[in-house]
């Protein structure tokens, strides 16, 4: 599965806005090539809230154990919550082993897992998860609005 079928699919969630830096954007040129998926149903990237999932296609100056650095290689990182983390994640030996869910290296205290480049073991997973966050992410957003 390569990232743009992974963006399309969230895309096609109700509500989503998917972000893609590019060179020229107001956005770091660090971030330039990388995905961030959120719940806006009004198409505004949310102000205070972080995405629920992102793709990543190179190292970060903090984030080096995926070697991304590869060409064609990237990551997707999506937040599943503690418990499901745990459930989900089994020890891996490889941190830069592709196609088999991580917890993600800097997140995956606080409930994130990752995947580098999912292939036939993973990408269906890969994609329930991201439709699982997306629905998570907006019933937090409609907790919120009821509270204000």
């Amino acid at each position: 599965m390569d990232m743009n079928q992974i963006i399309d699919a969230v895309r096609g969630l109700d509500g989503s806005l998917v972000i893609t830096p590019a060179a020229g954007s107001d956005f770091p040129e660090l971030s330039w090539g990388d995905a961030y998926f959120y719940h806006a149903p009004d198409g505004r990237m949310p102000e205070r809230t972080q995405p629920y999932g992102t793709i990543i296609t190179k190292d970060y100056p903090d984030d080096t154990t995926s070697a991304l650095d590869t060409p064609g290689r990237f990551r997707v990182n999506i937040h599943v919550g503690r418990d499901a983390a745990d459930s989900l994640v089994t020890a891996s030996v490889d941190p830069a082993e592709e196609d088999v869910l991580h917890r993600h290296p800097l997140y995956g205290a606080s409930g994130w897992v990752c995947v580098i480049d999912p292939g036939e073991r993973t990408a269906q997973t890969v994609l329930a998860l991201l439709r699982q966050a997306h629905e998570d992410a907006r019933t937090r957003a409609e907790r919120r609005a009821s509270r204000s």
